[in-house]
């Protein structure tokens, strides 16, 4: 035990990159700092690991204190050590990136001046946050072809071209209307419903639902996704 005592401590933080879509555009939630160093520019939310908490812990309480959102997709992303990355206190950070489908029912806390950014007009950030949404974004990129983590940030029912929409915002490209139905068809994971948006067409377009449990049940058989 006197070994640790001897030995220097370190501030351990947690970053939260939280991603939205609202139905036509990927953004990126920021707060403007009210306190220094860096008071007055805009940053991730973020937050020290407490004695009693995970990792995974203090990231959703960071979440749900600005957003009162909870089980909500979030995945650890890496750790932040360089070693003036704070010039503060030696700091570790551990970034986490959450999905949030944007509706008007979405309250963000009037404290922290929080505002939602396209993803492409976010402004410059504070230390290395900038770094850390760069492969936040890479990682969804590679998620996004691999898992059907896409639907986490639409609502429960929505039109096959706000899914297109969705997977061009991520993949910054323009795709192929029919490749991405035949495709997105191929999967066999959504459940087409009677129901039609009015708003997109004079003849409506149907909504579509994510099937998680169908999806569930063909992993278990060997379905792999792959968009």
């Amino acid at each position: 035990m006197d070994n640790y005592n001897d030995q220097v401590k370190t501030l351990l933080a947690v970053d939260c990159i939280i991603f939205g879509f609202d139905k036509k555009h990927l953004k990126i939630l920021l707060i403007k700092r009210d306190f220094e160093p860096e008071r007055g520019r805009w940053s991730l939310m973020g937050g020290f690991l407490q004695p009693e908490e995970t990792l995974d812990e203090a990231a959703t309480r960071v979440l749900n204190h600005l957003t009162g959102l909870d089980n909500v997709y979030m995945e650890q992303l890496r750790a932040y050590s360089a070693i003036d990355r704070d010039p503060v206190e030696r700091t570790v950070s551990v970034s986490y990136y959450a999905l949030i489908n944007i509706t008007e029912e979405t309250k963000l806390n009037d404290n922290f001046s929080a505002k939602w950014f396209d993803i492409n007009e976010a402004p410059d950030l504070i230390f290395d946050h900038t770094n850390m949404i760069s492969h936040a974004m890479s990682r969804l990129r590679h998620r996004a072809g691999t898992k059907p983590i896409g639907f986490e940030l639409l609502p429960e029912k929505f039109t096959m071209k706000q899914l297109q929409t969705l997977y061009e915002a991520i993949l910054g490209e323009k795709l192929d209307k029919r490749n991405f139905i035949n495709k997105i068809n191929g999967l066999d994971i959504l459940l087409k419903t009677d129901e039609k948006d009015m708003k997109s067409s004079r003849k409506g377009s149907f909504l579509y639902m994510f099937d998680e449990v169908k999806y569930n049940a063909k992993v278990s058989d060997g379905f792999t996704f792959k968009l």
